[in-house]
C-alpha cells in the first residue's frame, strides 16, 4: 500500500472514529505552537447537525498538506463559492438549478466545478441525482467561509466581535 493511501485511511479512519464519539475529538498536546484551535456548529435545516472540533495546533500543522489543500482549493473560486452557499442555503439542487444560481455559461463549468467540490467531499450527488452539501463536511465547510469572512474584515459588518477571553 502507496504512502497516499494508507494516510488517506488513517484520515478516514479518524474521521469516522470522531463521528462515532459524538461528533468531537481532541488530540493530545504535541510539538508545535501550544493551545486550542477549535470550531462547532448545529445546523437544523436542512437536517439535523451538530459539531465540535478541538485540537492543539501542533498535530494538526504536522498533518500533510495535499488533502487540506485540495478542500481549500476547491473553494478558491466565486462559482464554487456560489455554488456551496446556495447549497447551504436552499438544500439539495438538481444541476440546472446550480447552473442558474452560479451564472455558469454551460453545464460544462458546472460539473468542472462540481468535479472539484466532490472531490475534495465538500458535495456529493444524492439517490435522485440532485447535489447536496455532504452532511458531514456541511459545519466544517461553513466555518471555513466564516473563518474566511473574518480574515478578510467582513465579519465586523455583522457587529462581530472576537471573544478574547
Amino acid at each position: 500500500m502507496n504512502a497516499e493511501l494508507a494516510e488517506r485511511i488513517a484520515a478516514l479512519e479518524a474521521r469516522v472514529a470522531a463521528l462515532e464519539g459524538g461528533h468531537s475529538r481532541q488530540t493530545e498536546p504535541a510539538a508545535g505552537p501550544g493551545g486550542l484551535v477549535g470550531y462547532h456548529g448545529e445546523l437544523t435545516e436542512p437536517f439535523e447537525l451538530s459539531w465540535a472540533i478541538n485540537v492543539t495546533p501542533g498535530p494538526m500543522l504536522a498533518f500533510e498538506d495535499g488533502p487540506r489543500v485540495e478542500v481549500l482549493a476547491a473553494l478558491s473560486s466565486t462559482a464554487r463559492v456560489a455554488l456551496v452557499r446556495t447549497l447551504a442555503e436552499k438544500g439539495a439542487q438538481t444541476a440546472p438549478a446550480l447552473q442558474e444560481a452560479a451564472e455558469l455559461g454551460s453545464p460544462g463549468q458546472l460539473y468542472h466545478h462540481l468535479k472539484a467540490l466532490t472531490g475534495a467531499g465538500i458535495v456529493e450527488q444524492d439517490k435522485r441525482g440532485s447535489y447536496r452539501l455532504r452532511p458531514t463536511a456541511t459545519i466544517p465547510v461553513l466555518v471555513l467561509l466564516t473563518a474566511a469572512s473574518d480574515v478578510a474584515g467582513q465579519l465586523k459588518n455583522l457587529g462581530v466581535r472576537p471573544d478574547r477571553g
